[in-house]
């Protein structure tokens, strides 16, 4: 029964944390932005003390079940065991805890943590990591089937879905992603929690405190048979049935151990005193004596044994080669449809400007400081504190926020204006970021800070490389800080250029998005390390 209340429980937990990164609408973040906010970092990052207090006093209690029910990458994980486990039962056996590299990764991390070095800290964050590959991987394929269902619901007249946009929003960030999730189903596939027992520095800090913790699962050595159905399905491999004892340090409480054993020799509740001694001594470097383990039963006599499966035939050469041919065939037929589809939605793509001219996509202009959403304080304050969880690029409705490419903040998102511009009244950023590094601000309060400013590149100005009137950026500037003037003082007649106000310049990027100069924008905004009410 614990078992299943704890699938429960992690499946569902993990499916809205995924959601809240697919999510188009916006809408459940409302009534779920809160399961991003009690993750482990995040909160200690945004010093929400009453999260982090609920978090220890859990483990206190119950043991690592935030490893287990809470954390999307470790039950992600568990569902890459559970089909690894369908392949091969009984796969898993005892390991001995790799303390030192335990200990080193987070002192590493806290080093890290401490001195900024945001890139090497989101590396390591285990809702992190599952962030991106929820925004790198699993939204593009939502996104994709979003379309795919817009594209026939439009030609049913039904308008129910609408198309949004997919692209690759960084490249290394996607590259470190697919790493991230192959590294991961190869450990969780052939071992289980081996990244959780050995890497992740959550996992670390958490199996430190739930060696004390006061219900875990006891192994009663009086009603034990030497079975070794509980340690060979142990996937944290933290059970040394020679010895009768249990590392809890590295036990996530799945409760696979006391669903296997059909002795009750396992059972979760508190240790008696001589017990939790025992682990003790254990978990110190001290092996308890081993118990005498029974021997394999033989094959009475006068009763042949059972064949073992390897001896079976093989099957005939002609049946190989039908189940090749229709494997081919299947593959084949998958392929076409996928590219038949990605046609059809390619064509339905606009991209000529009154069926003539060709728009050519816009370049990023080489800004000499990164801008930041509104909200992040300073980019100190930023780096200190976001952990590239993707969750704010993933749900920004304007396409402004992207991962960055430079080292020192790689994956952290910044703003770019080649697909939009961060509209005033928006600060859907603001809302979801679980870690704080983008602090709460109204929309009042958004519309006065200064982010950064716009400045002018005269050789791309389309009135001066074309002669013609534009006036692009000062019709759409919504805090009036762009004014056209003439171009020559002297001649009423000249074309008008741009005039900008930077003081009243809010760095919000209409002007750069909605530029028609092609491919670099004849203004664009610089970011400000600091950032300033106006």
């Amino acid at each position: 029964m614990l078992r299943k209340i704890r699938i429960l429980l992690a499946v569902v937990f993990c499916s809205l944390l995924t959601l809240l990164f697919l999510d188009i609408s916006g809408l459940l973040h409302h009534w779920f932005g809160w399961m991003a906010k009690i993750q482990f970092l995040p909160a200690l990052l945004a010093l929400n003390v009453g999260v982090v207090l609920f978090l220890i006093l859990l483990t206190l209690i119950f043991g690592r079940v935030y490893c287990s029910v809470i954390c999307p990458l470790g039950v992600f994980q568990d569902a890459v065991a559970w089909l690894g486990k369908k392949r091969k039962k009984n796969r898993y056996t005892y390991s001995k805890a790799l303390s030192c590299l335990r200990y080193t990764v987070l002192a590493l991390f806290i080093v890290a943590l401490l001195a900024g070095v945001g890139s090497l800290v989101a590396l390591l964050d285990p809702y992190a990591s599952y962030g991106r590959i929820a925004s790198n991987l699993f939204s593009p394929v939502y996104r994709w089937g979003n379309n795919l269902l817009a594209f026939f619901s439009e030609r049913a007249g039904n308008y129910a879905f609408y198309e949004t946009e997919v692209y690759i929003k960084s490249l290394p960030t996607f590259l470190l992603a697919i790493a991230t999730l192959v590294i991961l189903v190869v450990l969780a596939w052939r071992g289980g929690r081996t990244y959780c027992n050995t890497i992740c520095p959550v996992g670390t800090v958490l199996g430190f405190l739930s060696r004390f913790s006061w219900f875990k699962p006891v192994l009663d050595s009086s009603k034990c048979v030497n079975c070794k159905l509980c340690e060979r399905n142990c996937k944290a491999s933290c059970i040394d049935i020679a010895h009768h004892q249990i590392d809890y340090s590295r036990c996530v409480s799945c409760m696979d151990c006391i669903d296997k054993c059909h002795k009750d020799a396992i059972r979760y509740r508190h240790p008696k005193k001589a017990e939790a001694l025992a682990a003790g001594d254990t978990q110190a470097g001290l092996s308890a004596p081993a118990q005498p383990v029974q021997p394999a039963r033989t094959a009475q006599p006068g009763k042949l044994a059972q064949p073992d499966s390897s001896s079976q035939p093989a099957q005939t050469q002609p049946k190989k080669e039908a189940q090749s041919v229709d494997a081919q065939r299947r593959t084949f037929l998958t392929a076409t449809g996928l590219l038949a589809a990605t046609a059809a939605l390619k064509a339905q793509e606009k991209k000529v400007d009154g069926g003539l001219a060709v728009i050519v996509d816009k370049k990023v202009p080489d800004r000499a400081t990164r801008i930041l959403p509104a909200g992040s304080v300073s980019a100190r304050h930023f780096a200190q504190h976001c952990t590239a969880c993707q969750l704010c690029v993933a749900n920004c409705p304007n396409g402004v926020l992207r991962p960055s490419t430079s080292l020192l903040q790689l994956m952290q998102p910044e703003m770019s204006y080649e697909r939009g511009y961060c509209r005033p009244e928006c600060v859907h950023c603001a809302e979801v970021c679980p870690a704080g590094a983008i602090q709460p601000i109204s929309v009042a309060e958004k519309s006065a800070i200064q982010i950064g400013h716009a400045v002018w590149v005269k050789e791309n100005c389309v009135p001066l490389t074309d002669g013609v009137e534009c006036g692009n950026c000062a019709r759409h500037c919504p805090s009036g800080a762009i004014q056209m003037i003439l171009s020559n003082l002297d001649d009423s007649t000249s074309v008008k250029i741009p005039a900008i106000n930077t003081e009243r310049c809010i760095g919000c990027g209409a002007c750069e998005y909605l530029c028609p100069a092609r491919p670099f924008s004849a203004i664009y905004v610089e970011g400000h390390s600091m950032h300033r009410v106006l």
